[in-house]
């Protein structure tokens, strides 16, 4: 009787492996017995079957103890045993890298690869090309060749195998490419063999040795498209490199190589069938029309009776649905019949699609029916579900108190049993807080479902996030003191950093709210006396500035808080301390926050980032700080978004930065030359600017040579005198020394000679002179600011015809942060307010309100507010 292990067996070891407790020195020792006459297989292969697992696990083998292993197992060779012979094989490829010397036994397998045993040829031409260097290349040439023509497909697929590891992962080809290049031919009469693997291997060493020349790949493609394959599995990789084709040539839906891909569709091998239509719908920019084919086979393969194919097929539907809901709802039929599928995985996923594909009616019976098994699917699954969910609440802004309860009672349920995983958990987090953003009427019973899920989470990043969420939406609702119990359980019972954050949200009540403020004045008094210094500190500051009873104060210490970076911070509060003034710290030195240069993924933990990523503008800011001529300007305000100035396929590509300073503008221009024949110096783009700005500096380019980017920067003076002349079109033109080289070694000539190369006009517009600056209370904001420098004026907007576009255009034209979600218009409205906010350079706030009308065109009331009187009229003569 066979004994069975179940998984906790084999994660408490209980004699599940036999190899768990292995010893190298020990193993190494008994490596000895390979040196014994006669030689013992049985016991041999035991050994080297230890080696391996070793190596396997992670097992450091130094040099001298892999090279005495690797000579006393050679011995072995000496023996006719086909198993331990195979193992040798195994052992050879597995030590190559380590021992030193493994080409000794070249000859050894030179023998094996060109014998009469077949079950022999296959591993040793594997193991001979694993350990082959570019001196012995060309030894072996000859038999690599015999070998992919070999009638044995093992034999064909091994050297087919081996030939591509070199061109995969270079191996050997910078030095020898060459000569695998003539193995072309061989590989090309292997590509015609009957075996369906040796024909998919052949076509991958041809591709791997043409990918880099597109024409060369064109025409394979045209040549095995037309003489058609028997191996599915080579069908599957002429359908990837010809979707890849395609997308790399912009090719259109016209282009024979999509002919080829939807030909595929009617193919008798399902596997082939089912990469075509993958491959359809995940071609950029496609149609419904051009996807129903594809749509409809994988319609067949919903109601096909392998478990594979409808997953696969339903699979693949959920992600059309994301883009092209209409495509897929010819096949909710058969989608609803898979919600009974016995493969709970399949259910889910045909549900989730209904969900994006179905009528607002369908909602609450497929709600219903996802009820009923949604704790039998994994956490994978749920996160698909709540996805869908989620994207349904914005198509079905009424069905929001279903879905809520149906999202309340997942997370009451996964609580309870304390089963989900955290990005699990998330995602309903997530999801619950977008409804509550999208729909305001939901809020009050969204934050009643956050609030028992606090009560009991285990994750720190959640907690805080839901903190956050109530300090913002709470203090906004008819009745905000019924979250003030949930807030202080928080302070009494949890972490460091959540009670933080509970005091921070029991701050924004008392600033909000009169009647609670004497309440929460109490409350923080008792947070004063936390174990943790973070709390105390919170609690202390935030008490002292309600205190004051200043809604100014409110404003910037508790709802909007700093927006500078806090790398910047650091960096300027450290420069600060090293040369000593006796005038005080100016924030409006500080750089502001910008977003970071990569997404952080959040962590499930309760501790801290250790290190801030640094944001694109802080790698700016020292990059220019670095050049001598841009070391007076003070911080960086603001830099831009790369702006082309030639076509891509041009001789010479360049993109200009624009970085913004209190008095001067920076212009970077990152530019490329495409010419390998050609190395240009002493690069400089020269600006002609159409207003009163002034160009005082170019800081050039050294040398440019083939496809080596380099950069070279233009210093502009910005006007004093005018300080609303913020918009201006400069003229510009790249000015080089060229040396004509050699394209092959680079070498250029001793001569050259001054050319130039006019490129687009580059503007500069308002939103280069603001920052980006989220005011989360755009209320207070306001009445921080005041009303001293308040303007407004009325203007039509000319060639808008809806709301949705004019706020866009505004947005886009400004610069500015839109706040407290307005930037999305409700439907079938006339009327909405977009309010927005910024930092003007030199460091004043500006806050825009927007109000919009659409009558026959649409009509806008601007508000501008600043502490500048100049910002207010820069902000209303760009408008107008």
């Amino acid at each position: 009787m066979i004994k069975k292990f179940d998984k906790k067996d084999e994660e408490s070891g209980s004699g599940s492996n036999p190899f768990q407790h292995l010893e190298k020195s020990a193993v190494l020792q008994e490596a000895r017995i390979f040196n014994e006459t006669p030689i013992n297989p049985r016991r041999c292969l035991h050994i080297l079957t230890k080696i391996i697992y070793l190596l396997n696990q992670g097992e450091h083998f130094g040099t001298t103890e892999a090279t005495e292993a690797f000579f006393a197992m050679t011995r072995l060779f000496q023996s006719n045993d086909q198993t331990l012979r195979r193992m040798c094989y195994l052992t050879i490829k597995e030590m190559a890298n380590i021992s030193e010397d493994v080409i000794i036994v070249t000859s050894s397998l030179t023998k094996d690869m060109t014998g009469k045993e077949d079950v022999y040829r296959g591993p040793a031409i594997r193991a001979l090309c694993r350990i082959t260097d570019t001196t012995m290349l060309q030894a072996i040439e000859r038999y690599m060749k015999q070998a992919i023509v070999d009638k044995v497909p093992s034999v064909s697929s091994s050297a087919l195998v081996s030939s591509l590891l070199f061109t995969s992962f270079m191996h050997m080809v910078k030095m020898s490419y060459d000569v695998v290049k003539r193995w072309v031919n061989e590989a090309q009469e292997a590509a015609s063999s009957d075996n369906i693997m040796v024909q998919y291997h052949a076509l991958g060493l041809l591709y791997h040795l043409r990918k880099n020349d597109r024409l060369a790949v064109t025409k394979m493609l045209n040549k095995f498209t037309k003489s058609g394959l028997k191996s599915p599995f080579a069908y599957c990789m002429l359908i990837r490199i010809a979707s890849k084709l395609l997308d790399e040539t912009e090719g259109g839906h016209d282009s024979p190589l999509f002919d080829f891909i939807e030909s595929c569709l009617r193919n008798k091998n399902e596997m082939v069938v089912y990469e075509a239509a993958s491959a359809i719908v995940h071609m950029p920019n496609c149609t419904a029309r051009e996807l129903a084919p594809a749509v409809s086979v994988l319609q067949l393969f919903c109601s096909s009776p392998k478990a594979a194919l409808r997953y696969a097929a339903v699979r693949t539907l959920n992600k059309v649905a994301m883009k092209h809901p209409s495509a897929v709802t010819a096949c909710n039929l058969d989608l609803e019949n898979l919600i009974t599928d016995s493969n709970r995985s399949i259910a889910t996923l045909a549900i989730t699609t209904l969900l994006k594909t179905g009528s607002e009616s369908s909602v609450d019976r497929l709600m219903k029916q996802i009820s009923s098994f949604v704790s039998e699917i994994s956490d994978e699954f749920k996160v698909v579900v709540v996805q869908a969910i989620s994207a349904l609440c914005q198509k079905y802004p009424r069905k929001h108190s279903v879905m809520m309860n149906f999202l309340s009672n997942m997370l009451r349920d996964d609580v309870s049993h304390i089963k989900g995983g955290f990005e699990y958990k998330r995602a309903i987090v997530d999801c619950i807080i977008s409804i509550i953003e999208e729909n305001p009427e939901s809020k009050e019973t969204g934050l009643a479902h956050l609030c028992e899920f606090i009560e009991d989470c285990e994750h720190t990043v959640l907690a805080t996030k839901i903190l956050h969420l109530m300090g913002k939406e709470g203090p906004r609702t008819p009745q905000p003191s019924k979250y003030i119990r949930f807030i202080f359980n928080r302070v009494v019972l949890e972490s460091e950093a959540v009670r933080a954050a509970a005091v921070s949200a029991l701050a924004k009540f008392g600033a909000q709210n009169d009647d609670l403020l004497p309440s929460v004045l109490v409350l923080l008094q008792r947070c004063m006396m936390d174990s943790d210094d973070e709390v105390r500190d919170r609690a202390t500051f935030y008490m002292n500035v309600l205190q004051q009873k200043q809604k100014a104060l409110n404003a910037a210490y508790i709802f909007n808080g700093l927006s500078v970076s806090i790398p910047g911070l650091e960096k300027s509060l450290h420069q600060y301390t090293l040369e000593p003034s006796e005038k005080p710290f100016d924030m409006k030195t500080v750089p502001l926050a910008t977003a970071p240069i990569t997404e952080q993924k959040t962590v499930a933990t309760s501790k801290l980032p250790e290190k801030l990523a640094p944001s694109r503008q802080d790698i700016y800011q020292e990059q220019l700080a670095a050049i001598p001529e841009f070391q007076g300007l003070g911080p960086l305000f603001k830099s831009s978004e790369p702006v082309q100035l030639t076509e891509a396929e041009t001789e010479y590509v360049v993109r200009c930065i624009k970085h913004t300073f209190a008095g001067h503008m920076v212009f970077q221009f990152d530019c490329t030359n495409t010419l390998n024949d050609q190395l240009l110096q002493k690069v400089v783009v020269q600006m002609e600017p159409s207003e009163a700005y002034e160009v005082v500096h170019c800081v050039p380019a050294p040398s440019l040579p083939y496809s080596q980017p380099g950069s070279c920067y233009t210093l502009i003076r910005l006007p004093d005198d005018d300080p609303t002349a913020v918009s201006c079109t400069f003229s510009c033109t790249m000015k080089y020394l060229v040396r004509d080289c050699d394209p092959n070694t680079g070498e250029p000539d001793d001569d050259g000679y001054d050319d130039e190369y006019v490129l687009e006009d580059l503007e500069v517009t308002v939103a280069d002179h603001i920052q980006k600056v989220l005011k989360p209370n755009f209320g207070a904001a306001w009445e921080e600011v005041g009303d001293e420098f308040e303007k407004e004026e009325t203007f039509a907007l000319a060639s808008v015809r809806t709301l949705d576009e004019a706020v866009g255009n505004i947005i886009n034209f400004l610069g500015m942060q839109p706040c407290e979600r307005s930037d999305k218009v409700p439907e079938n409205k006339n009327s909405h307010v977009l309010f927005l906010a910024g930092v003007f350079r030199g460091g004043h706030d500006v806050l825009v309100r927007a109000r919009l009308a659409l009558a026959d065109g649409v009509t806008m009331q601007v508000t501008v507010r600043s502490g500048d009187e100049n910002v207010v009229d820069v902000i209303l003569a760009s408008v107008g």
